[in-house]
């Protein structure tokens, strides 16, 4: 059920934005342009489809009830035919309230060619707003807290404390619409169709900037999204590489970096503890390194 014209409008995207050239070259560039396109086409539907693969398994917090439900899936979890989600259910193929949010992203960037805050606002809002499928009673931006305990899981999607914060941050008409305190995984999901967009060009990380800050007006967020855009960025020019994170962390390290954040030696410590942990399974790390919440 993922959205079938996702392809269609990751293509027309990549495509015009990579036509022009494609155009005027000779055949050893037009190739290398062909494959720049694929990759890019690649990482807004890879990312999509990890998506809606991911989504009847999303948020199960308790290892052992993990644990029993991988115990049921293997080899692989992938799809599951009825969603685990201890929150909310949704039918196996539709999206996350962070894939739909890519997906907006995308219709936006393919209806106006670039990033247009005011476009994004107003499809996001009519997305995830009053009257859509993410209406429901317990999604109520305006829920007052102490009230009767929910059921859970709901029938429906799930609206996060970013997208709450923005519908009400629009209905009160602020210049600044992102939610200044949630640092939820918004802001990494959802950039693929920008940086595909933008790979190689010197705005790339503007783009995913402001962006980001129309949902999620947050420095922790904005750092984090400008780490995984350089990751995307690098797959996408030069394709699979093994040295992707040593890669990054010297353009994190580069005093004369593009947008500097105060917050990158943060991210550099984190990119670094990931890789004194590649050698383990993730049954070994998630318990060793994370906590239940």
């Amino acid at each position: 059920m993922i959205r079938h014209h996702i392809a269609d409008s990751s293509a027309a995207l990549v495509v015009t934005t990579l036509g022009v050239t494609c155009e005027t070259q000779d055949s050893p560039d037009l190739q290398m342009a062909s494959d720049l396109a694929d990759r890019a086409i690649g990482a807004i539907i890879g990312a999509a489809v990890a998506d809606a693969a991911a989504q009847p398994m999303h948020w199960i917090y308790n290892l052992d009830s993990l644990k029993e439900v991988l115990s049921k899936l293997e080899p692989f979890p992938e799809f599951r035919a009825e969603s685990a989600n201890p929150f909310y259910r949704r039918e196996t193929g539709e999206q996350t309230c962070y894939g739909d949010q890519a997906f907006v992203l995308l219709e936006s960037l393919s209806h106006c060619g670039d990033v247009n805050a005011e476009d994004l606002t107003q499809r996001t809002y009519s997305f995830f707003g009053p009257g859509t499928v993410y209406d429901l009673p317990l999604n109520d931006p305006y829920r007052q807290k102490g009230g009767p305990k929910a059921e859970l899981p709901i029938n429906g999607p799930w609206r996060n404390a970013s997208l709450k914060s923005f519908i009400r941050n629009v209905d009160a008409r602020k210049e600044e619409t992102g939610c200044e305190v949630d640092c939820q995984m918004d802001c990494v999901t959802k950039i693929a169709p920008v940086v595909a967009m933008f790979a190689g060009r010197a705005q790339m990380l503007d783009k995913v900037e402001m962006a980001v800050r129309v949902t999620q007006n947050n420095d922790i967020c904005v750092a984090m999204a400008l780490a995984a855009a350089r990751f995307v960025e690098h797959f996408i020019l030069n394709g699979p590489d093994p040295n992707v994170l040593d890669a990054v962390l010297g353009q994190l390290k580069d005093p004369a970096r593009q947008n500097p954040q105060e917050l990158d030696k943060a991210v550099i410590a984190h990119i670094n503890q990931v890789k004194g942990n590649l050698a383990k399974e993730s049954q070994e790390l998630i318990p060793a390194v994370f906590t239940n919440t």
